[in-house]
């Protein structure tokens, strides 16, 4: 049978096995987690390899019909571990337990973002996060401050993760061919288990500063300063100058600052 790569679902099949190959290897399995969720399998191009790194344990998540009768029809092997749902819908402790699983695709570049906020909420859960995304959300994930493309999926990722970006991958070898290039990132989890700041008021000062990124941060915190003698020398900065742990001695001043 064949798949149609569908545009609504941002579908755009890996072609090329020598990158399936290197995507595979490029699986580190952190923290010694041999369990893997791949995200859009799509006809399994990089679930063949997956498969054949030594004692992983993997299961395959797609909402796309097609794709999942392909995959019960070609991968036998992961019969009951093939599952027919929307990721950012499901509740994965349903699907993998409560045991740690890392998360690895060619992920549909319509919701690549979502993918990782998601991961993200499952931190604890999820030691290692692997694959494609359009190389610009690619670059900017793995962005180091100072940058234009430094930005809020920057900061909130590298909170948790420490982000390595592994290589570039061409359009010519998709079908149908994206209109961008792509680039390959491991997430791993890093040794933070949990912010020394209010884990709330860290998002909302990320994100309101990013939201304007162009004001200084004494401009675009405004609303989230509820002491008006509050003063810090992060607020005559503009928010891509400031790395995670700036970010997260902030919030503990204006969380500080809140309660006087």
């Amino acid at each position: 049978m064949t798949v149609r790569a569908k545009k609504h679902l941002g579908q755009h099949f890996l072609t090329d096995k020598n990158i399936c190959r290197k995507i595979a290897d490029q699986f580190q399995y952190h923290q010694g987690c041999k369990r893997a969720l791949e995200i859009g399998p799509g006809t399994g191009a990089l679930t063949e390899y997956l498969l054949q790194q030594p004692e992983t344990d993997l299961s395959v998540m797609d909402v796309d019909s097609e794709s999942i009768d392909y995959l019960n029809e070609h991968f036998p092997q992961l019969s009951g571990r093939i599952y027919k749902k929307d990721f950012l819908r499901v509740d994965l402790e349903e699907i993998m337990g409560k045991e740690p699983f890392a998360v690895v695709g060619n992920f549909p570049y319509n919701i690549s973002s979502q993918i990782l906020f998601k991961c993200l909420d499952y931190r604890n859960q999820v030691p290692e996060i692997m694959g494609m995304f359009q190389k610009e959300v690619a670059e900017r994930v793995a962005e180091k401050p100072g940058s234009k493309q430094y930005g809020i999926i920057s900061v909130l990722l590298q909170t948790f993760y420490d982000i390595e970006y592994c290589f570039t991958v061409d359009e010519h070898v998709f079908n149908p061919p994206p209109k961008v290039k792509s680039g390959v990132i491991r997430c791993t989890r890093n040794e933070r288990k949990a912010l020394p700041c209010d884990e709330q008021l860290f998002i909302q000062v990320v994100k309101a500063g990013f939201n304007q990124r162009r004001k200084t941060l004494r401009n675009s915190l405004k609303k989230l300063i509820n002491n008006p003698d509050f003063d810090h020398e992060y607020l005559s900065l503009r928010p891509e100058v400031l790395s995670v742990e700036q970010f997260i001695e902030l919030t503990s001043c204006i969380y500080e600052a809140g309660k006087q």
